[in-house]
């Protein structure tokens, strides 16, 4: 298990650290695979009863580390790092709990709607930036927001890609509750708890069939998401938008057609 990715096990809980603050918790393949791996983990295991993610008071995490993922994703995208990350979680038996404080954005955001509980500080910040940088939804949530929300408003987070709070991810009904940063961690924590000491396998059956209605439909998404990102990944347009990301300006899109 990788530093940047720390695993401990409290209470039946197992707690899944995002831990690279010095660069914002920005995620690489190898955290990603160590994030896998845990959700793997915690299937295996009969001790543990349910995964909490969080990161720290202050961060949850910027999203991808766009230096690495401006060299693409090799292979097919279900067996990428990515892929099983985000499958493991989609397919996860145990349920998922989410502790978040600070930015949480692309796959900070995404990764939440498959969770079955989240608790949000106050000064978490939710953003969906791939179409500013020449990329495309992932993590099913072109499906899952228009069912949520609604499509104007999946289009607005999807489309514009602006940072919203956690009074309006909670009034959204994407999070269980705002909390004071420094009681997000416990509050979660008493949340995976109380989930640990229901009967686990009706908590398993309960999560699949809260999953089961919509699993094929949102498989084939994430599939095509996944292979349509790969492919935004090499274009013109994201090439420009990790250009102005790296040089510290805003993206020209204005020559593109």
């Amino acid at each position: 298990m990788s530093d940047l990715v720390l695993t401990k096990t409290t209470d039946q809980t197992l707690v899944v650290r995002i831990n690279r603050l010095s660069r914002k918790n920005a995620l690489t393949w190898e955290m990603y695979s160590a994030l896998a791996d845990a959700l793997k983990t915690a299937e295996a295991d009969n001790n543990i009863r349910c995964v909490l993610f969080t990161g720290s008071d202050d961060c949850f995490t910027a999203g991808n580390d766009l230096g690495e993922f401006a060299e693409g994703l090799p292979g097919d995208f279900r067996s990428t790092p990515v892929g099983r990350f985000l499958f493991g979680l989609a397919t996860s038996l145990k349920p998922v709990v989410a502790a978040v404080n600070g930015p949480a954005v692309g796959i900070g955001t995404t990764m939440l709607l498959h969770c079955d509980l989240v608790y949000a500080g106050n000064n978490s910040r939710f953003q969906m930036p791939f179409a500013n940088l020449g990329l495309c939804p992932e993590g099913g949530s072109s499906l899952l927001l228009p069912q949520w929300l609604g499509r104007v408003r999946a289009a607005e987070l999807l489309m514009l890609g602006g940072a919203f709070s956690a009074d309006d991810a909670h009034r959204l009904g994407l999070i269980n509750r705002v909390c004071e940063p420094a009681d997000t961690e416990s509050t979660a924590l008493e949340a995976c708890q109380r989930v640990s000491a229901q009967p686990p396998a009706a908590i398993r059956a309960t999560r699949d069939l809260l999953n089961r209605s919509s699993f094929k439909a949102l498989e084939a998404t994430m599939l095509e998401e996944g292979e349509l990102f790969v492919e935004r990944l090499k274009s013109p347009e994201a090439a420009e938008a990790f250009r102005a990301f790296a040089e510290k300006r805003k993206p020209d899109f204005s020559g593109f057609r």
